[in-house]
């Protein structure tokens, strides 16, 4: 298990009441509540910086979109009228 550390929070009490009264729904501590909620988050900003970066090479690396370099049309074609 993974050493822990205490810390101590300034929640507002309307909001600290509700998040007891789920941590007790969902069969956990509060402590535990939102531990589990800072590692989904860490988990979702890890996922979206690690899809960015696969985004970003993407865009570096270029698309072909199946042209092999070559524009078979002019504008003029594209914009008849």
């Amino acid at each position: 298990m993974e050493p822990t550390q205490n810390v101590t929070l300034a929640i507002p009490k309307s909001i600290l009441r509700k998040a007891k009264i789920l941590a007790i729904q969902r069969n956990t501590s509060l402590s535990g509540l939102l531990t589990q909620t800072l590692i989904d988050l860490l988990a979702h900003r890890e996922a979206y910086e690690q899809a960015a970066q696969r985004n970003l090479a993407l865009l570096k690396e270029g698309l072909t979109l199946g042209t092999h370099g070559q524009i078979p049309w002019n504008r003029e074609e594209l914009h008849e009228r």
